[in-house]
């Protein structure tokens, strides 16, 4: 039950912990998903429709990697900005903010033009391909903000217990908007252009800013640790508490110096330390596996066909892996459940390593199911991995710079990603037939992934027994 008046005030998590959850939180946690799937779908349209750009540009694949990098640079740079934005103004117009700049900036996409040509040197290439990067790196900081922001604002309004599995489930939330336009993506442009699909889902998305500013609002939690009792007392009532009185969360950051601590607070570094390190090892894992398997596989003997169904797999499996680890978390904490990650990751990338470096010229039927099963395995732990980190951030950052704390995180997998992007293809040159320095770079990483568990001082709890 929550405290009547002249029973002291409490703070807002204390009373999430101790009630049902209500209607709008189920809300805020629908919304939050809406702008993620909005985001993965804005962020994989221009891999869907790549080969009619590429073709009405007239440029090859190297140099179009230009306009596909852009996207990525953009989201680690808007997660960083876009998480110290909102730990300033608030989660829900920056939120609006994002959903904004990613909606416009697709619409913008839809304007490059092919017409006229550009020397940069040797980043020489049509002033369409550097047109389609800027509006895709825009976009890009508009993506990062949104994830960064929607993460912090779902975790501040349910319960501690709830958090981790509601923070893993929203992270599925890009995959299936990655899904959804690679289903209707094609058709779509086939009968509108692929700057008509541009212009769709970017006026499509323009609705998320209007649902954004309709139906979320920032937490109680946030809203006090700003001095604004007035506003986080109302914004309670919003799950029927009329009768509590609120005062500002305690955290185990607080010091002399007061509540407001930042990322690069001293009483952040080990945290800092472990999910910069393990979110960049787990996201390069992720990438060099979801970007170079079907180079390795086709050059292995699989046919493309063999080879991307193979990755498919791999998609569906990292889904079910980011859901299944906010459980697991709940149930035995994060630390234990990311030192199971690293260990199985490690055991997946030697096998799996071994699997494709031993298969023969031509591939029979079981020797492409058993590859495949293991790229399936590690797609689900790799994610596992991934969402794991979501969780702890959402967790171990203090209120007064969560979203700045995720966007780090999101930051450092950026990283991790580019890296995995150019350094796949250097170590699978570098193998020629074999991919040994492909695979032994990945077990490195799989090992990196346990500084989460060993270096990280603040994790989930396991569940309390009895």
């Amino acid at each position: 039950m929550a405290s009547k008046p002249g029973q002291g005030a409490v703070p807002f998590t204390d009373i999430l912990n101790r009630t049902p959850m209500r209607t709008f939180q189920y809300v805020t946690i629908a919304i939050c998903m809406l702008i993620l799937v909005s985001d993965g779908i804005d962020l994989q349209l221009l891999g869907i429709v790549a080969p009619l750009v590429m073709e009405d540009f007239g440029v090859d694949r190297g140099t179009f990697g230009i306009a596909m990098t852009a996207a990525l640079i953009g989201f680690g740079l808007g997660a960083w900005v876009g998480g110290w934005l909102g730990d300033k103004i608030g989660r829900r117009y920056t939120l609006a903010i994002a959903a904004l700049v990613f909606s416009l900036a697709t619409i913008g996409a839809s304007t490059s033009s092919g017409d006229q040509l550009i020397g940069l040197g040797f980043l020489s290439a049509p002033e369409a391909v550097w047109d389609m990067a800027f509006w895709r790196l825009l976009g890009g900081i508009g993506f990062g903000g949104a994830y960064s922001n929607a993460l912090a604002m779902a975790g501040e309004w349910v319960p501690d217990r709830w958090r981790p599995v509601t923070v893993s489930t929203l992270s599925v939330g890009t995959p299936i908007g990655g899904t959804i336009v690679g289903w209707v993506g094609p058709d779509l442009a086939a009968s509108s252009g692929w700057d008509g699909t541009f212009v769709f889902f970017g006026l499509a998305t323009l609705l998320v800013v209007v649902i954004v500013l309709i139906g979320l609002r920032d937490s109680p939690s946030f809203l006090l640790g700003h001095g604004r009792k007035e506003q986080a007392q109302k914004n309670a009532k919003l799950i029927g508490l009329a009768d509590v009185e609120l005062r500002p969360e305690s955290h185990e950051t607080d010091t002399a110096e007061g509540k407001s601590v930042g990322v690069w607070h001293r009483s952040n570094w080990r945290l800092n330390i472990g999910v910069g390190i393990s979110f960049a090892a787990a996201a390069m894992i992720a990438y060099s596996i979801l970007s170079w398997s079907t180079t390795f596989l086709t050059t292995a003997g699989y046919t493309l066909d063999q080879a991307g169904n193979a990755v498919s797999i791999g998609g569906i499996t990292s889904m079910l892996g980011s859901i299944a680890v906010g459980e697991a978390m709940r149930r035995f904490g994060s630390r234990r459940v990311m030192a199971l990650i690293s260990a199985v990751l490690f055991v997946l990338m030697l096998v799996l390593g071994w699997a494709v470096e031993s298969l023969p010229a031509a591939p029979t039927l079981g020797d492409r199911i058993f590859v495949t099963s293991l790229i399936g395995a590690s797609g689900a732990f790799f994610s596992a991995a991934i969402a794991g980190m979501y969780v702890i951030m959402t967790t171990g950052y203090p209120q007064s710079c969560r979203s700045a704390g995720i966007g780090f995180g999101i930051l450092m997998s950026r990283v991790g990603a580019v890296g995995a992007t150019g350094l796949g293809g250097v170590l699978l040159e570098m193998g020629g037939e074999s991919v040994v320095p492909f695979f032994a770079t990945l077990t490195v990483a799989s090992v990196l992934i346990a500084t989460a568990a060993f270096v990280v001082d603040r994790h989930v709890p396991p569940l309390a027994k009895g």
